[in-house]
C-alpha cells in the first residue's frame, strides 16, 4: 500500500496531524461501547438512547431533524463497528491533510448526512439507518473524483487502490447481510459530486 494510505505513525503523531479523524474515530467506539457497557446494566435506557440516534424515516418526517445526522455516530455490532474504524483509519488521514479540519468536517458529515436525505425519498417512512458507511464511502467518492480529475494530486500506484478498494467494497455491499447498499451508494455520489468544491480554492489546483 502507498504511503497516501499507510499508517505508520505514532499515536501521539497520529492525534496531532489528524484530530478530526481522532475525534470521529473516539466518538464512534464510545458510542459503541456505551451501548455495549450500559446495554448490560440498564437495556431500557440504552433502548431509548439507541431510538434517539437512529434514522427513522418516520420520525426524521415528524421532527427529529438530529437523526439525519447522529446515525454517523452509531454502531451496533462489532464487525460493523470494525469495518468502518479501519476504514476511516485507512481513507480519512489522506484527505484531512488535504482539506483541512473544517472542509473535511464537511465532507464527512455532508456525505452521511445527503444519504441520510435520499433515504427519506427513497425509502419507506418505515426504514431505519444506522452507521458511518455512506460517509465512508462518501470519501471513496472524494477519492474517485481526485483519481480521475485531480490525477495530479496523487501517484499513478494511489490512483490504482483507490479504484480497488472501491470496486472490492462496492461488491461487498452485496454480500453481506443487512446491508444498506442504497445508503453506500449516494454516500458515494455525494462525495463524488461535492468533491469539486470541496477543492476549490483549497490551494491543490
Amino acid at each position: 500500500m502507498s504511503a497516501l494510505f499507510i499508517r505508520n505513525e505514532s499515536f501521539q503523531s497520529f492525534l496531532k496531524h489528524y484530530p478530526v479523524t481522532s475525534a470521529i474515530l473516539a466518538i464512534d467506539i464510545f458510542v459503541y461501547l456505551f451501548f455495549l457497557i450500559v446495554g448490560k446494566i440498564a437495556p431500557l435506557f440504552t433502548y431509548y438512547a439507541f431510538q434517539y440516534m437512529v434514522g427513522t424515516n418516520a420520525l426524521i418526517l415528524q421532527g427529529n431533524w438530529w437523526q439525519l445526522g447522529t446515525p454517523v455516530f452509531l454502531h451496533v455490532t462489532f464487525s460493523h463497528i470494525l469495518f468502518n474504524a479501519f476504514s476511516l483509519l485507512i481513507l480519512a488521514p489522506a484527505l484531512e491533510a488535504m482539506l483541512g479540519k473544517g472542509k473535511f468536517i464537511a465532507a464527512f458529515l455532508g456525505t452521511g448526512i445527503i444519504s441520510n436525505v435520499a433515504a427519506l425519498f427513497l425509502e419507506p417512512p418505515s426504514f431505519s439507518h444506522y452507521g458511518a458507511s455512506a460517509a465512508v464511502f462518501g470519501l471513496m467518492g472524494i477519492y474517485l473524483y481526485l483519481a480521475v480529475f485531480r490525477q495530479y494530486l496523487i501517484t499513478q500506484q494511489d490512483r490504482t487502490i483507490i479504484i480497488v478498494i472501491l470496486i472490492i467494497s462496492m461488491i461487498g455491499s452485496f454480500f453481506y447481510p443487512n446491508v444498506d447498499i442504497l445508503g453506500h451508494f449516494t454516500g458515494f455520489l455525494a462525495g463524488f459530486a461535492l468533491a469539486p468544491l470541496l477543492f476549490v480554492r483549497s490551494g491543490l489546483r
